[in-house]
């Protein structure tokens, strides 16, 4: 008998759908079903980036029309991720799931016949929406689909997919834009789209608690849905308007008001969008915590690989992709191994060592030269594959399964916002650090390798160009002196992008503090019963 109480009902409330029978509802049927959903949505989130020069070139974009390409689908998806959650465990995972990816599916469709960048933009907003849809009903399918002893190896596969996809995105991207055009890159989701929507008509069953949410929390959906859209605008902006304006400041201090407010009024209503509750529970609320920080070091630091890659080793997108292989392949390989081990051991050993891995990976990238090997990079990308693919698996775990069966939802959309925030966090927070040790030491390398000064209008502009490995030299400069700019533009780099890596290390040393606090739900099975506190 244990002490613990719980916050939800004490007694575990079945699923209210008929045992599986056949393919319909088969655990292992039901995971290939939503994998091949979440493809598309992982996918997405690397393929596009690829192709943004075709669509600026193409359609006469703007500079600002192409980071809204992105920006869009990035706010929509993270605003929207826990609204998302709650519909399904309103109105069912199934539903939700299928209407997600004929959704997501359109909406991509609609973009590859658009000839205008506004309805480019219009519809990468849709296509987050929908994405923010389908990614918690997946998960809140999985835990419904599986019995504890098999939850975390589900997971583990689903999290291979998700970083596969993830890093697949510029590989298969570079192929379709430089083979094809832009355009070919969103038909792609079309055929997965179709097949991931006939399986799921086929396969996916409806799970829902007997105590799922009968009402909807309209107040809540506002407030928490304007927190989150200040949060991840001023982190999105925060580069273009200095971290010290009031511009940034003014929005990160409405959304700290925003999110204040939405915990009070959680507190108050009687059928809450996010119930407080869940939070007593230390393991998830460690979770939700530990992914954010993990997002926080692997995005914002993979941010400056792609320039490192391209801009100062000169390498083609595809060949870039293809130097992050050891990444992708050691996250696919690892993540399963994570489920069968968190299983067997429990989520917090695998997680802090996981932790302690991607540290020593983080610190290891943060030593790399303008003229570091293939093999030393691969050694480094290899182990941080092997350190984030079970800490993808293990806080999903610990979040999901920490989390009442009628709440399995918003938890997944839960684990998926954490994940957007730390990333947006990452990239916004170390790109700081990188343009300030830009501004520092190019004055000083500039001038010790002989080069004309510069007046501070091109010194800002040197600055901008340099913090992502371009050369500020413009066309027709002897090429003498473009040696010289390029030898000081990728110095700088590099002892920019080591300082940002140095930092997320120290913040995936944080991380592996907070993995001590983790421990594997014991709510995971279908059905399972309250939150621990």
């Amino acid at each position: 008998m244990t002490s613990e109480t719980t916050v939800a009902d004490t007694a575990p409330e079945p699923p209210i759908s008929d045992p599986p029978k056949g393919l319909r509802g088969h655990p292992w049927l039901t995971l290939l079903t939503v994998a091949i959903g979440v493809t598309m949505v992982a996918l997405d989130g690397t393929i596009v980036a690829i192709a943004n020069p075709a669509i600026q070139k193409d359609l006469g974009a703007s500079l600002a029309d192409v980071q809204w390409i992105t920006n869009g689908y990035l706010l929509a998806l993270a605003v929207a991720l826990i609204t998302a959650g709650k519909l399904g465990d309103r109105f069912g995972h199934r539903q939700t799931f299928l209407i997600g990816v004929v959704g997501f599916a359109a909406s991509s469709a609609a973009i590859g016949f658009s000839g205008d960048v506004a309805l480019v933009v219009g519809f990468r907003v849709l296509q987050g929406l929908c994405g923010a849809l389908l990614m918690p009903a997946a998960l809140g399918l999985l835990r419904a689909a599986f019995p504890v002893e098999k939850l975390n190896m589900a997971i583990g596969i689903w999290g291979a997919v998700i970083g596969a996809s993830t890093a697949a995105g510029p590989i298969v991207g570079g192929l379709l834009v430089e083979h094809v055009n832009w355009q070919s890159v969103f038909f792609i989701n079309l055929p997965v789209g179709v097949l991931a929507l006939v399986l799921g008509l086929i396969i996916l069953v409806d799970h829902r608690a007997k105590n799922a949410p009968r009402s909807f929390d309209l107040p809540g959906i506002v407030l928490l849905s304007g927190a989150m859209f200040c949060l991840i605008w001023a982190l999105i902006k925060a580069t273009d308007w200095q971290w010290g304006s009031a511009k940034t400041l003014g929005f990160l201090g409405l959304s700290a008001v925003l999110f204040l407010v939405f915990v009070l009024w959680e507190k108050r209503t009687r059928e809450p969008l996010l119930p407080m509750s869940i939070f007593r529970s230390v393991p998830l609320t460690a979770g939700t915590v530990l992914m954010v920080l993990m997002a926080f070091g692997f995005m914002g630091g993979l941010f400056f690989v792609t320039f490192y890659l391209q801009n100062v080793h000169g390498m083609t997108p595809v060949n870039s992709g293809l130097h992050l292989l050891p990444l992708t392949a050691t996250m696919i390989v690892s993540s399963p191994i994570a489920g069968a081990l968190i299983t067997r051991f429990g989520a917090r050993v695998p997680l802090v060592a996981a932790m302690t891995l991607t540290a020593v990976s983080m610190f290891g990238l943060s030593r790399l030269e303008v003229g570091t090997g293939t093999v030393e990079m691969s050694v480094w990308f290899a182990l941080l594959g092997f350190g984030l693919g079970p800490v993808m698996v293990g806080a999903t775990e610990v979040i999901v399964g920490n989390a009442p069966i009628e709440h399995a939802g918003v938890a997944g959309g839960l684990q998926q916002a954490a994940m957007q925030v730390g990333g947006s966090l990452g990239t916004a927070v170390l790109g700081a650090i990188m343009a300030g040790k830009v501004d520092d030491t190019l004055p000083d390398k500039w001038a010790k390798a002989g080069l004309p000064p510069m007046k501070p209008e091109q010194a800002a502009k040197a600055s901008d160009a340099v913090a992502v490995g371009i050369p500020p030299a413009p066309k027709g400069t002897p090429p003498e002196i473009l040696g010289k700019i390029t030898s000081v533009t990728h110095d700088t780099f590099v002892s920019g992008m080591g300082l940002a890596f140095g930092v997320a290390a120290v913040v995936s040393v944080v991380a592996a503090l907070v993995a001590v606090l983790t421990k594997s739900g014991d709510n995971a099975e279908a059905g399972g019963g309250g939150v621990h506190i």
